[in-house]
């Protein structure tokens, strides 16, 4: 037990130096890692909009140092006081704080909490990275706008960010469902992989990005996906058909939101929030069942690529300036 326990292991570790953040990869050992009641053996974790921000110090999305990077992770157990996993379970956590307040996916180890772990059946940890946070919201998404009634015969989904890690597998997720998906990026060469998730329209995000002239729109859709806020999820609300639902999951463009009442109180739109890190264990296994049920595992590939554990640091700039198509897979162990 002290031999394994004296293994050492390579991991990303911010600190902060007066209002700077620094990104070191060190070398720790099991002693070094925090409180919990599974240690799991990581072998891929994922890269996000929100570690991105972590990674430069652009929010403040890391709330003690130093810390682990990293808010998801995939691997197989280590060891397990927990009595739902044993040792060479596969397992995946998304949340919790990971990488803000507990030590994150950016280790070869990790130690947490068993409560917050879901566990892999068909997926495999690659895939489960490859979809990672941004799949398992973009999921949540889809769910919150089948609770709400958005039906495929009914019209056109929007989803926003489209080219983003979210956006990417919520139009594959959509258009297996069978829903007719619009597309709205900030990169329209990107039209063609857009179109290749499923997508039947790719629209330009400057027609929704800009403040609204009006407190309505013409009816364009009967539910969207936004990732982005700002106006222009005022835009998508002021244009959302009746009775429609747009599930809004992200701020790329800004956390405020300039919208007056009218879609709501005059169209009947719900507005419908999503939140990944707090979501409840029985939404979480049901959004990873529904993944393993309806990804293509043909356009997840064709959406994700792998960089080391090292590149991690240099990619957080171009997350930031919207120059990353799809999702990034960090291979760990």
């Amino acid at each position: 037990m002290a031999s394994e326990t004296a293994e050492r292991f390579q991991a990303l570790m911010l600190s902060r130096e007066g209002e700077a953040t620094q990104v070191a990869l060190v070398s720790l050992g099991e002693d070094d890692l925090m409180e919990g009641d599974v240690v799991v053996d990581v072998s891929h974790s994922s890269m996000n909009y929100k570690d991105a921000l972590a990674l430069t110090g652009a929010a403040p999305v890391v709330r003690r140092f130093p810390m682990i990077p990293g808010i998801d992770l995939a691997g197989r157990v280590r060891a397990s006081r927990h009595p739902d996993f044993k040792a060479g379970d596969a397992v995946v956590l998304n949340g919790y704080g990971l990488g803000e307040t507990h030590y994150g996916g950016y280790a070869a180890r990790a130690r947490v909490k068993g409560d917050w772990l879901v566990p892999l059946e068909n997926i495999t940890p690659f895939e489960a990275m490859a979809l990672g946070t941004a799949g398992y919201t973009a999921m949540l998404c889809v769910m919150a706008l089948e609770r709400h009634l958005v039906r495929q015969t009914e019209g056109q989904v929007l989803v926003t960010g489209a080219a983003g890690g979210v956006g990417s597998v919520a139009v594959a997720l959509l258009a297996e469902l069978g829903y007719r998906v619009v597309a709205s990026t900030g990169r329209l060469e990107e039209a063609d992989y857009l179109k290749s998730l499923g997508a039947e329209e790719v629209i330009d995000r400057r027609e929704l990005s800009e403040p609204a002239t009006r407190p309505l729109g013409k009816e364009r859709w009967c539910g969207a996906i936004d990732t982005v806020g700002s106006h222009t999820l005022a835009n998508v609300l002021a244009q959302t058909r009746y009775g429609g639902c747009v599930a809004a999951c992200g701020l790329a463009q800004g956390s405020d939101l300039p919208v007056t009442v009218m879609p709501f109180i005059l169209r009947s739109v719900t507005l419908a929030g999503v939140d990944s890190v707090q979501a409840p264990m029985a939404l979480r296994r049901e959004a990873w069942l529904r993944l393993d049920q309806l990804i293509d595992r043909a356009k997840l590939r064709a959406m994700t690529r792998t960089v080391r554990l090292a590149d991690v640091p240099a990619l957080a700039p171009d997350f930031l300036a919207g120059r990353v198509r799809g999702r990034i897979v960090v291979e760990i162990g």
